[in-house]
């Protein structure tokens, strides 16, 4: 029984987050309802972040099990026609050995938050990034992100419903930059608490809008409680980009 690791992409505007629901559409499920029109199975599809509702991928990764062995640009081919018309591609289909987890394999996964910074309105962005109408000081963003590097307790940044069984959390970069509006917001770590990326971010906002410094920043991750948290960065900005093994 082969296993496939599988690369994928995916606007999650129209979905409730990766993972498979009873009553809503998810990636997950339509990549297993693609599987199961390949081969006739019901197979889990494996994924290696569990995306939020309206969250993107370029480069999420996931493995499902099959008894049937297909080449692998063939099974690429197949499940890319199945899927039609969901925003979802399979970039790569590859074989891999039975002890690959998509999950659990992994050494590190890349995040890219997408802020627009002008007071116009979105045309060709709408739902692919956070516009933020006030004026944004990237490099103050910056300077205050290097705080939050390392390993902490992130209980500030953590959804109240993250299911994670420590808060404790090594992040490996958070790097802010600018190109003319566009404020792109790069971080890394081996894995995040449910919803931490998007706390990161908004509370980033607040320090480069002037509202927080970058003690006030790292005074909310000390106090390791949700309620110093700042807003919760929209889904609609934050992609999935690579995950490493």
């Amino acid at each position: 029984m082969p296993r496939y690791k599988l690369t994928i992409e995916y606007d999650g505007t129209p979905f409730s987050g990766w993972q498979i629901q009873d009553t809503a559409p998810t990636v997950q499920g339509a990549l297993e309802a693609a599987v199961k029109a390949i081969c006739g199975e019901d197979v889990r599809v494996h994924g290696a972040g569990r995306t939020d509702a309206g969250v993107h991928a370029r480069g999420q990764v996931a493995h499902c099990d099959i008894a049937k062995s297909f080449p692998p640009g063939r099974f690429r081919d197949g499940l890319n026609a199945h899927l039609r018309p969901n925003p979802i591609a399979v970039l790569a289909a590859d074989i891999v050995p039975d002890d690959f987890e998509a999950r659990f394999s992994a050494t590190k996964r890349h995040y890219l938050y997408r802020i627009v910074n002008t007071r116009a309105n979105l045309a060709l962005d709408i739902g692919r990034v956070w516009r933020v109408p006030r004026a944004l000081d990237a490099a103050a963003m910056h300077t205050a992100a290097q705080r939050l590097l390392g390993k902490h307790d992130f209980t500030t940044f953590r959804d109240t419903e993250c299911q994670a069984k420590s808060p404790e959390k090594t992040l490996d970069q958070l790097d802010v930059t600018r190109d003319g509006d566009a404020v792109n917001i790069v971080t890394s770590a081996r894995s995040f608490l449910h919803s931490q990326v998007r706390s990161m971010v908004g509370s980033l906002v607040w320090v480069g809008e002037g509202r927080w410094s970058a003690d006030d920043l790292f005074a909310a991750l000390a106090a390791r409680n949700r309620a110093a948290c700042g807003p919760v960065a929209p889904p609609e900005g934050l992609y999935l980009v690579r995950v490493d093994y």
